[in-house]
This record gives structure tokens, sequence and C-alpha cells, in this order.
């Protein structure tokens, strides 16, 4: 029995040994770089490709203000590829009752425009003159978005650039008519034509005081919008406005001479 001691001090010696290469073993991975990129260290640079894709697109448009008779309405448009994404309210009617009937109205008018991405919305009931102060300038922040967007594309080829920025000027061209005087006061037309067609008429000049102020505000929405339907001076009196009209259509032909010259 004595003689069997060193043969077990040796076997024993050998199993520790053993015991601790298995252990260095296990041990290593951990430092395996490997582990690392498993933890997401390739992360970062996937949100900064995500970050320079949110940049590109976008662009804001203001109209021009439009005067109704309780105060101007000025529409400002956010575009992103070509789309209204977002329509608001820079001006409206305030004072009085009138801030009741913009609070209603303004929103309701907002998500009409992105929803119908126009100006071809429905006025809103109870807010006729802020309805049509709103679309009108709302047509005149469609019409900035579009001269812009066919400027930048001209501005992509040399070969077409001088076509595009030629018609782009076209578009976006603006003339006002002569000064019609009328019984109760001068009337003015000033139209925007773009590809030969009027896209907006406005009143720079109306009769207004006393009776005549609730006068314009009926009849010069309708003749605005009756001289874009028509295209032209061919357009019908509004009743109750007999001399309103005549002035108006008289410039507004004016204003279409000039565009035609």
């Amino acid at each position: 029995m004595r003689k069997s001691h060193p043969i077990r001090r040796v076997v024993l010696a050998g199993a520790a040994t053993v015991s601790g290469i298995v252990l260095l073993l296990s041990l290593k991975p951990a430092s395996d770089p490997g582990s690392a990129q498993a933890a997401g260290v390739g992360a970062p640079p996937a949100a900064s490709a995500q970050g320079g894709a949110q940049a590109a697109g976008s662009g804001t448009v203001t109209g021009e203000a439009a005067q109704t008779q309780y105060g101007a309405v000025q529409v400002r448009l956010t575009v992103s590829n070509g789309k209204i994404t977002r329509a608001e309210a820079v001006q409206a009617p305030k004072g009085g009752q009138s801030d009741q009937i913009t609070a209603n109205a303004v929103p309701k008018l907002n998500q009409a425009v992105v929803a119908a991405q126009g100006a071809d919305i429905d006025a809103v009931s109870g807010a006729t003159y802020t309805s049509a102060g709103y679309k009108e300038s709302l047509q005149s922040a469609i019409d900035k978005a579009k001269a812009a967007g066919g400027s930048s594309q001209g501005s992509g080829s040399q070969d077409s650039g001088s076509g595009s920025q030629g018609s782009g000027a076209a578009q976006a061209r603006t003339v006002t008519g002569s000064v019609a005087q009328t019984q109760y006061g001068a009337v003015q037309v000033r139209i925007t034509v773009s590809g030969g067609k009027i896209t907006r008429a406005e009143t720079v000049q109306a009769p207004k005081g006393g009776q005549s102020d609730q006068i314009t505000a009926n009849a010069v929405p309708k003749l605005n919008q009756a001289a874009v339907t028509a295209g032209s001076a061919d357009i019908d009196a509004v009743s109750g406005a007999t001399y309103t009209s005549a002035g108006y259509k008289e410039s507004l032909q004016s204003a279409l001479d000039q565009a035609g010259g």
C-alpha cells in the first residue's frame, strides 16, 4: 500500500493539469471580437443613413394674402416630393365673432387641402368669406410651388433648361388691368395666367364704405371664381352688384388684353 502513494500523486497532478487547460479554453471565447459585433457595434452607420434620408425633398410656400370683408387670409403650404403634407393659415379674420368662426373653419380647411391635394375644396358652412379668401391664397401658394418645381427641374439638364425656364416664366405671369370707374367707386382686377389659362383672379380695388362693403364682399369672390372658370371676361353680373360687376369685367378685359399682348 505504501508503494502506491507516488502513483496516486501522479494521477492527481495530471488531472489537475487537464482541468486547468479546460478552464483556460472555456474563457477564451469571451475575448473574441466577433462577440462585440454581435452586440450591435454596426448599428451607428445605419442610424446615420436614416438621418440623411429624412432631410430630403421638403419645402414651404406662402401664398399671397387675400382680403375679405372680415380681414385678411393667408395660407402656407409644406410640400414634400410633390405632395402637400401640411396646410396652415398664417393670417385669418380675428376679433369678436370672427374668432369663433376662424377657430371652427381653419382646421377644417387645412385638413381638406391635404386630403384634396389642391384648391378644389368646399367652403365651410358659416364661414363663406373666410373660405373664399382661404382658397384664393391657397391657389396662390400652389402656383408658386409649381413655378418653383418647374425651375428646379429645368436646372437639372442644360439641354432642356432654357425651354423649361421659359415656359415657367410664362406660367407664372401676373397682369393688372386698368382701373374702371363706377358710380360707387373704382374697380381694378389682377389675374395670374398659367399655360394660357387664368389660374387666379383678384380685385386690387373695389367700391367700399357703407352698403358698398357688403355688396363688394358678396360680389367679388363670385366674380373672381367666374373669371377663373370662364377663362375670359365673358361672365355674368352678380345680382345686386350691377355697377361693380360692370367695372370688374371692364378691368378684367384690360388685363386679358395685356396678357394676350
